[in-house]
């Protein structure tokens, strides 16, 4: 998964597809093939290619237009030099090369014993041995050169096997060994990073970084190719940025720069190394700078003059009473426009127009609950007479009749104190009781009279 292609999904003619297929071998190492039978090939197929002293097994990396792009990066040139593939590996062929796999470790724990004895300055980091079983090839680093002559002889009558030493730096030994770095990604140099520079300690200056070796320097103990990544644009926005030699004298005492915000200019300052740190933009060091420089001291960071204090202050309290009325006027508009309850209304009506109507119109927002008796609505008009007198009860104790009114005519009569028996005058002239399920009286228990409470024992 190191490699992409983000030109397959392209409509690219077969007829001029690239016929150079990128191979990738153990350690990261890429080189060039002809797919010269034009095979159908993908993206991890193991084939089998032609090298100077015999036949390799490889992955498919990479193909079509990218490796054009490729071999121009690396600058490969498109001639003869680049050999052939012969065919996709088979079962035979893969069985095969996993037996030479397997010499791989047991050979490099010899050949380390036998640079001891040799006592040779150098370290031996991998061995590759070749599909055919025909070749080995050793890498080792050294910072100064190996006589390594006696050693060849040696580790070829050791291993009966033709022998190749090929000298790696520092970088290209973790590009093959291989990794994860600090950034929880596979490392650079072993995914697509071939061409090392040079990493100094300036990158990490110019980019304001600590300088712990711990933290800076790789797994190869350089330091990291990384560091060069962003160094273009943090040179770039340098540029703005003043030079800060000596502390700046304010009558608050000198102020000694602290930190620097490149990208967004801003310079942090304490007075005579307080915790308490101040940022001020570029543009105001270089004002304190000149004023300096004429011999005037600034009142602090902040502005040049005590009198300049006292105008922020102002400023500031006229601020704050701008928000008070903003807010003052916003809750009087809220206390005008608050909704009014059912039972009120509004002001602006007329008082002959407040009580409901059956005259035809538009129904009222909130109209009057209707009586539950009767089912027409009870309206303040007077009802008219009928001519005819009604009849006038008798009263109890031949006293005046009660006048009886006419709300409901179609309810029965009320029956009169002559035709109620004791019993029902008793329950006519007993007071209401509230029916709350709170209140409800439980049946009379024995031995207990119906007017002693429900709730006593």
């Amino acid at each position: 998964m190191n490699s992409f292609d983000w030109l397959s999904h392209m409509g690219i003619p077969q007829v001029d597809n690239f016929d150079i297929v990128e191979v990738k071998f153990k350690g990261g190492r890429k080189e060039y093939f002809r797919n010269v039978d034009y095979l159908q090939l993908h993206t991890g197929d193991p084939v089998v290619v032609d090298v100077p002293s015999g036949h390799h097994i490889g992955y498919v990396s990479l193909q079509g237009e990218l490796v054009r792009l490729q071999m121009q990066k690396r600058k490969v040139r498109d001639d003869d030099n680049i050999t052939r593939i012969y065919r996709i590996a088979n079962q035979k062929d893969m069985e095969k090369w996993e037996e030479a796999r397997n010499r791989e470790i047991p050979t490099l724990y010899r050949c380390r014993q036998i640079v001891e004895e040799y006592k040779l300055q150098m370290k031996m980091s991998d061995v590759e041995y070749q599909a055919d079983n025909s070749k080995a090839t050793f890498y080792y680093s050294a910072e100064d050169r190996v006589d390594f002559r006696e050693l060849i002889k040696s580790l070829a009558g050791e291993f009966k096997i033709r022998v190749e030493m090929r000298q790696i730096s520092l970088r290209q030994e973790a590009g093959r060994l291989g990794g994860v770095g600090v950034c929880g990604r596979e490392l650079c140099c072993s995914t697509w990073l071939f061409d090392f520079k040079n990493v100094s300690t300036s990158a990490a200056r110019y980019q304001n970084l600590s300088l712990n070796p711990g933290k800076l320097s790789g797994q190869c103990g350089r330091l990291k190719c990384c560091l060069n990544y962003e160094l273009d644009t943090y040179m770039d926005a340098i540029k703005d940025i003043p030079q800060v030699e000596k502390p700046l004298q304010t009558e608050s005492g000198p102020a000694k720069l602290q930190k620097t915000d490149i990208f967004r200019k801003l310079m942090w300052f304490s007075y005579n190394n307080d915790n308490d740190w101040h940022s001020i933009t570029c543009d105001r060091v270089r004002e304190i700078q000149a004023l300096n420089e004429k011999g005037i001291k600034v009142f602090n960071l902040q502005v040049d003059n005590s009198s300049d204090v006292v105008d922020l202050a102002a400023q500031s309290t006229r601020e704050l009473e701008l928000l008070d009325k903003k807010f003052t006027k916003k809750k009087k508009k809220k206390s005008r426009n608050k909704p009014r309850t059912e039972g009120q209304a509004s002001p602006d009506t007329p008082k002959s127009t407040q009580g409901a109507t059956n005259q035809p119109g538009p129904k009222p927002q909130n109209p009057r609950p209707q009586n539950k008796r009767s089912n027409q609505v009870s309206t303040p008009t007077p009802k008219v007479q009928d001519n005819k007198p009604a009849p006038k009860p008798e009263s109890k104790e031949g006293g005046e009749p009660r006048k009886k009114r006419n709300k409901n005519r179609n309810r029965p009569k009320p029956a009169t104190n002559q035709d109620m028996n004791p019993k029902a005058k008793a329950q006519e002239n007993k007071p209401v009781e509230n029916k709350a399920p709170g209140n409800r009286k439980f049946p009379p228990r024995r031995n207990q009279g119906p007017n002693n409470g429900g709730n006593e024992q």
